[in-house]
């Protein structure tokens, strides 16, 4: 058990320092903020990719969407939502992204591998349903990936 939480406290550490490393990035919608970002897979340690059976591998990336309801004490809280989307490089093909979710303690993430471009700027294009009576939330942005070798 103790493990296990030494893993999810390592997947959540890398998933937060990616959203720091990238400016927060996020969509305000309402009540809602729709965080996003994507990774180089082989940021993930062995052993984080091996309990949340993620490939880690130099030319795969991992996208994380979450969404968090705000508060009226200004605190926010997770919120299910489902995620579905593409990814596509300077050629225009797409590749579809399978989104799955993992619960941590207070957090939920939504998160798909794709496979990264060699010095390409990267389209992501999702659509985020935190309300199942409301439309998805279009989520888009471009990013450029290194490749390590």
């Amino acid at each position: 058990m103790l493990r296990r939480l030494m893993i999810s406290a390592a997947l959540v550490g890398t998933l937060f320092a990616s959203a720091a490393a990238h400016a927060e990035q996020f969509v305000r919608v309402d009540d809602y903020e729709i965080h996003y970002s994507a990774v180089n897979s082989s940021f993930l340690t062995p052993e984080v990719a091996q309990a949340n059976n993620l490939q880690r591998s130099a030319n795969r990336g991992l996208v994380n969407v979450s969404v968090r309801e705000r508060q009226d004490d200004g605190s926010t809280r997770p919120v299910n939502a489902s995620v579905q989307g593409h990814v596509s490089g300077l050629t225009g093909v797409q590749e579809s992204l399978s989104f799955r979710t993992v619960h941590d303690g207070d957090a939920t993430y939504h998160l798909a591998p794709f496979t990264m471009r060699e010095d390409e700027s990267m389209r992501f294009e999702l659509g985020v349903r935190y309300d199942r009576n409301s439309a998805p939330e279009p989520v888009n942005f471009i990013q450029r990936f290194y490749i390590d070798r």
